[in-house]
């Protein structure tokens, strides 16, 4: 195909290029010219209504209107003259006419178009007339909020919908002798075919559309608009290994994953998934199930992935990691790709940690466990199981030129309470590792957990497993507050386990030194001090007792620091570390994951795995740079066509296996999705980060 040739023309006394086919205003702003202008956008089909961008031409008459007005070579053209200036004040004046004076307390201050040009154009309220009664404001849709009285007919937001997205739902609209954009109907944005896309309200330039202030508010433009993406702790880019599940491409999306974290797969059974709570879809009906998705991909791993990652060159350096959970490997992983030669230390028999020996393999199989560390070994990452790191100086002696310590958080504790040394009285954290050592962990036929986090779940729903019949679960906070993940209570009510939320055990019943119950008060309410100090206040006369025969304390774990381990500990027994670099009071030694926060997410321990290997990578000479480029990079398509029905559709989750054959036993609980499923979840997705791909128009300021 023969390259066609610039157009030259002459603006303003400036000879300037273009390229054919270019309208008169793209020339000029492409080649540093304002030209004012309200009904254009870059992304959109020229309108020409607005009447701000008139001009003139040598030769031609009147005031053409530039966003319309094809260049042609040799064209002479003028910008700034009385007539034109006329022209757009009078213009500005008819797009004023309608408009509300509110502009000090409208969302869209300061970055509202119709109020640069205004200021530009020099037009002063007073001289323009109002209209006598305001439009009433649609708050009713999810998402949005629509003022007619804001709009002045551009069209951006109809071109948006039917050009852009190919959606097809906004109109141009009268009521009485009011003109302004929306639905066919005036009716609910969910009963039109609205893909709630937010095409309409990123082109609009005065806000008579505009996202609503409580979902925005206080973040990030990036975190507003793709909050899924913005609330996971890894970062990963949910809507792009969504889209790939939606047109098929299952490696892709693994792909996507896998740019960010080493256990896509892990996560995609006990990812605590804070990305769902987020999800804008959420507000229409419920959110897409992300976790799930992310499950299916990595159920149908083609192993492709490895011929795109490799270590980088050595770099001579040695890296000793503490601790095989999910911090200790993510970091393992990432900087073994940064080419450093990396060790990894456990003094358990077997590599994971918490994934091993805290969550029980109904929850996270441990074929999945495993093939993700396998994977992690063949970069060449080295674990040594079964050596347990009684000192940081006996590492360092040994050449190693950096140490990250990320040992958990194995240790649980116990209420300093009268009877809680009897027996029968246990720890979460160790009774959990006996029951995954395969040790004597056995039960009475009556339990109480004490906690209402996941980690009690675990322990109360193990003791099912084992053969208690009764199982209760007592914690402070009330049940809309409870700590544990809503899946994890749901489950745990559907296998029978008693719930008595709002509680606070005084002490451990006994007899003959054996745990006989717990008694407890009702709770009216509680806090934290300043001090992290539960402040409880209790309801008078409700001291009553529950009967068990084992009592499980699940309320809090910390780190099992060596005494002269060599690292700082805090006085809340967790390890130092500056909250930015993950650097501790030594030298080279960095810490990460629940040894630094106390227990948290396995999402939360790999981000923080990843952060380390971000601080040690740059320490050890190295960018900090750990990301690799592992999914095609494919622009995604704009048109999202015609959504009937689209506001409707449910949320698809993974089937449960029933409570009556999965109690008796730790076979898989999750059933995770099937292909025809996950195509219909990923279909739900509203595809937020599309319109991050709009552009943004540029004030009249940037020139």
């Amino acid at each position: 195909m023969t390259k066609q040739s610039p157009i030259r023309l002459t603006i303003d006394g400036r000879e300037v290029e273009t390229r054919a086919g270019a309208s008169v205003l793209e020339a000029a702003l492409e080649n540093a010219i304002y030209v004012p202008h309200l009904c254009d956008h870059p992304d959109l089909p020229p309108a020409g209504v607005c009447g701000l961008c008139v001009i003139e031409i040598e030769g031609v008459g009147g005031l053409p209107t530039s966003c319309v007005t094809p260049v042609s070579e040799g064209m002479v053209v003028r910008t700034q003259s009385e007539p034109i200036s006329r022209g757009r004040r009078l213009a500005m004046e008819l797009l004023l006419a309608g408009h509300p004076v509110d502009c000090g307390t409208c969302q869209k201050y300061l970055n509202c178009e119709l109020q640069s040009l205004k200021q530009y154009l020099g037009v002063e309220e007073s001289s323009v007339r109002r209209r006598a009664k305001l439009l009433p404001v649609d708050s009713s849709n999810p998402l949005f909020i629509h003022d007619p009285n804001k709009c002045v007919l551009c069209g951006r937001c109809v071109r948006a919908c039917w050009e852009l997205r190919g959606v097809g739902v906004l109109y141009y609209k009268k009521r009485g002798r009011e003109f302004y954009t929306y639905t066919d109907d005036a009716g609910p944005l969910a009963e039109t075919g609205c893909r709630f896309c937010g095409a309409c309200a990123e082109v609009c330039p005065t806000g008579a559309i505009q996202d609503k202030q409580e979902l925005v508010a206080d973040k990030n433009r990036k975190a507003a608009l793709v909050p899924c993406r913005g609330a996971c702790p890894a970062e990963i880019d949910v809507p792009r290994y969504v889209r790939f599940i939606k047109d098929g491409d299952y490696p892709a999306a693994l792909e996507v994953i896998r740019e960010k974290v080493p256990f896509p797969k892990v996560l995609g059974y006990v990812c605590d998934h804070p990305c769902e709570a987020e999800c804008r879809r959420g507000e229409i009906n419920q959110p897409i199930s992300i976790r799930e998705l992310k499950r299916f991909a990595a159920e149908h791993d083609d192993g492709l992935w490895k011929q795109n990652v490799s270590p980088d060159p050595p770099t001579d350096k040695r890296v000793a990691v503490v601790g095989s959970g999910p911090a200790g490997l993510t970091a393992a992983y990432y900087l073994r790709l940064q080419g450093h030669e990396v060790t990894v230390f456990e003094s358990l028999p077997e590599a994971g940690g918490m994934l091993r020996y805290g969550i029980p393999g109904y929850r996270l199989p441990r074929e999945v466990l495993e093939g993700e560390i396998r994977d992690i070994e063949d970069m060449g990452v080295v674990i040594d199981t079964g050596t347990r790191v009684e000192s940081i100086d006996e590492l360092l002696e040994q050449g190693y030129d950096a140490v990250l310590v990320a040992v958990g958080a194995h240790t649980g504790q116990k209420l300093v309470i009268p009877g809680a040394s009897s027996e029968g009285a246990l720890i979460s954290t160790e009774f959990l590792r006996d029951v995954n050592l395969g040790n004597d962990a056995a039960v009475g036929k009556k339990v109480v957990v004490l906690g209402g986090g996941n980690v009690a779940f675990d322990c109360a729903r193990v003791a099912r497993r084992l053969g208690a019949a009764e199982v209760h679960m007592a914690c402070l906070e009330c049940r809309e507050n409870m700590p544990a993940s809503a899946d994890e209570i749901e489950q745990g009510e559907d296998e029978g386990i008693v719930i008595r939320p709002s509680h606070t055990s005084t002490r451990i019943l006994d007899r003959a030194g054996r745990v006989a119950g717990v008694e407890f008060l009702d709770v009216a309410s509680f806090c934290f001090d300043e001090e992290n100090v539960p402040q409880i206040e209790v309801i008078d006369g409700s001291r009553h007792a529950v009967e068990a025969d084992t009592v499980i304390f699940a309320m809090g774990q910390h780190p099992d620091v060596p005494e002269g381990f060599g690292v700082e500990v805090t006085d809340r027994s967790l390890i130092g570390a500056d909250p930015v670099t993950l650097s501790t009071n030594r030298e080279g030694v960095f810490a990460a994951g629940d040894a630094v926060s106390g227990t948290a997410s396995v999402i939360k321990a790999i981000a923080s795995g990843r952060k380390a290997a971000v601080a040690l990578d740059r320490f050890l000479g190295g960018s900090g740079r750990i990301d690799k480029k592992l999914a095609p990079q494919v622009e995604p398509m704009p048109c999202l066509g015609p959504g009937k029905g689209f506001a409707a559709l449910s949320r698809v989750a993974g089937s449960c296996a029933l409570p009556e054959d999965r109690v008796g036993n730790f076979c898989t609980v999750a059933m995770g999705l099937e292909e025809g499923a996950a195509a219909d979840e990923s279909t739900r997705c509203l595809q937020c980060d599309l319109r991050l791909k709009i552009k943004t128009v540029e004030f009249w300021g940037s020139y």
